[in-house]
This record gives C-alpha cells, sequence and structure tokens, in this order.
C-alpha cells in the first residue's frame, strides 16, 4: 500500500470511533519486559466509548513499523504507538514512522525548550551544557526530533497534554499518535489527551460503554443454547453477551455490553433468573459470593 503524503488531518473531519493500539519493543517480544500499556488503553477506550479493535505487538524493527503503522492509519479513527521513542540506537519509532508517511524528521522547537527547562540533569552529566555539542545531547536531541510535515499547521502534530511535563505526543496522519513506552509516561499522557479527543467522539460527554456482569453457578455448557438465542436478539440493539469460565471458582461469568445503559438495565432480571445467577460488580465479588 502506499504511503500517504504528509499528516493530514482527515480523522479530524469525523468522528473516532474505532481504535488500535501498536507496541514496538524487543524486550516485550522477548519476555523482558510485560506490556501494560496496551490493557490500560484498552480500558481507558472502554471508559470513553471508543471500540479497540486491535492491539498488536511487533519489534524494533524498520520495516514492521512502517508496514504496521501505514494499515493501522488507514483502518482505524485513532491509533496509538507504544515505545521506541527514547535516547539510543534502538529507538526508531520516530524515524520509521516518518519513513511511512515520507516525512522529515525534525527538531521540534517548543519540545525542545519544555525540555531543556524541565529535565533534570543526572549526577553522572553534572558537566552537561544545552549549547554545546556532544553524544549526551545528542541523544536527548533524538526524542525532540518529530515526524513533521512543515507545510502544515505544526500545533495539531505534536500535542503536550500535560503541562508539568515536556514529553510531546507526535501525531502523524492525523491519527497516529507516538507515546513512550514507560508505562507512567504512557498512561499520564494518554488521559492527558482525553480533552484533545472528545469533541471527536460518538459520545462526546465520554460517557462509554456499559458492562454489566453477572455471576452463574452453572457451566458454559448449561447456558449455551440461551445465551446464543439471546444474542441473537440484542445483537440489533448493539449489545454484545459475553460468557467467561472461570478455573478455580465455583461461579462463571456473563457478560452484557453496550452503550444504551437503559436497554441493558431492562434485560438484567430475564438473564439473571435464566442464568441462575446474581448480578455482580466485579469479579471479585464472584469470588467472594457465597454458594447457595
Amino acid at each position: 500500500m502506499a504511503a500517504s503524503g504528509g499528516s493530514e488531518d482527515r480523522p479530524g473531519l469525523k468522528k473516532i470511533n474505532t481504535a488500535a493500539c501498536l507496541v514496538i519493543g524487543d524486550e516485550v517480544l522477548g519476555g523482558k519486559t510485560v506490556d501494560t500499556n496496551s490493557a490500560f488503553m484498552a480500558k481507558w477506550c472502554f471508559s470513553l466509548g471508543i471500540n479497540l479493535k486491535r492491539i498488536e505487538v511487533i519489534g524494533d524493527d524498520e520495516s514492521e513499523i512502517i508496514e504496521a503503522t501505514r494499515r493501522m492509519s488507514d483502518r482505524y479513527d485513532f491509533v496509538v504507538t507504544s515505545g521506541g521513542i527514547g535516547p539510543t540506537h534502538d529507538d526508531i519509532t520516530y524515524a520509521s514512522i516518518a519513513k511511512a508517511f515520507n516525512l522529515p524528521l525534525v527538531l521540534h522547537e517548543e519540545a525542545y525548550e519544555r525540555m531543556k527547562q524541565m529535565s533534570k540533569t543526572s549526577r553522572t552529566q553534572s558537566n552537561f551544557n544545552w549549547d554545546e555539542d556532544s553524544p549526551a545531547r545528542r541523544a536527548k536531541l533524538r526524542m525532540v526530533q518529530l515526524p513533521l510535515d512543515t507545510s502544515k499547521d505544526l500545533k495539531p502534530q505534536c500535542i503536550f497534554p500535560r503541562d508539568d511535563m515536556w514529553v510531546p505526543v507526535s501525531v502523524v496522519n492525523g491519527n497516529i499518535h507516538i507515546l513512550p513506552g514507560v508505562p507512567r509516561l504512557f498512561e499520564a499522557l494518554l488521559k492527558g489527551l482525553k480533552p484533545h479527543l472528545l469533541p471527536r467522539l460518538t459520545d462526546p460527554e465520554g460517557k462509554g460503554i456499559t458492562r454489566i456482569t453477572i455471576a452463574t453457578p452453572l457451566p458454559e455448557s448449561a447456558v449455551a443454547d440461551y445465551l446464543t438465542k439471546l444474542a441473537a436478539v440484542v445483537e440489533p440493539k448493539g449489545v454484545k453477551v459475553g460468557s467467561y469460565p472461570r478455573w478455580g471458582s465455583k461461579w462463571n461469568s456473563v457478560t452484557l455490553v453496550g452503550r444504551d445503559r437503559a436497554f441493558l438495565e431492562s434485560i438484567v432480571p430475564e438473564v439473571v433468573e435464566n442464568v441462575q445467577g446474581r448480578r455482580v460488580s466485579s469479579e471479585k465479588e464472584e469470588d467472594d459470593t457465597p454458594s447457595e
């Protein structure tokens, strides 16, 4: 697929309904680091009513990053990448995404100034000078050299979600948002993006999607026929019915997920009766539910 030429703000003209998360890092695939960012994003998207359609993990490989970001940008309204934007040689996310969309890497002056003002110099770099060329300075500059379309307004291409952080969120092709892989930073920046996205959400008030969980003592085989029939009836209403075995527990889970809370509430009594269960607020409550 041919890459788009430059950063087009096409998603700004339509609502955000679908999302994807691309986790980048050899350390994740090698088992050295456990990815928690995609799980955080899944909960965050659910809370805002955004349909997270795909989570993908790839290594620090230029061709993989190029292929994945082009494909995701084309298919989903809101794309977040996690990882690969640090100061070392294997942090190639910015450069790879720039190549994917035929963009140069450009020093973002505001990000650079924020970095100088807000970043702390470690004890091992006590002699560091921002005005002198050095390997340490060049390493820092890698983190503020962003894929930018200089023929367009730079403001929507670089967002600063947090006033207390210098770290930018680079936005490429209008819908790819490049975030660091450090969970503390990833979570803070993603939460900080909420005000920027609310006007474009299907639900502009950000009320999100409702999930109702019903604990049942019955095995899945005993409720399968009823749940199949129920799913066929409620699917036109935008409701998904789920069934999840919980090994080691006396209770299994049945879930009802949708946007119309009133309709979901209206069918709860019927579902509870047919699965001989009870409504619970969390899996922990299921575990604490005494057997009849």
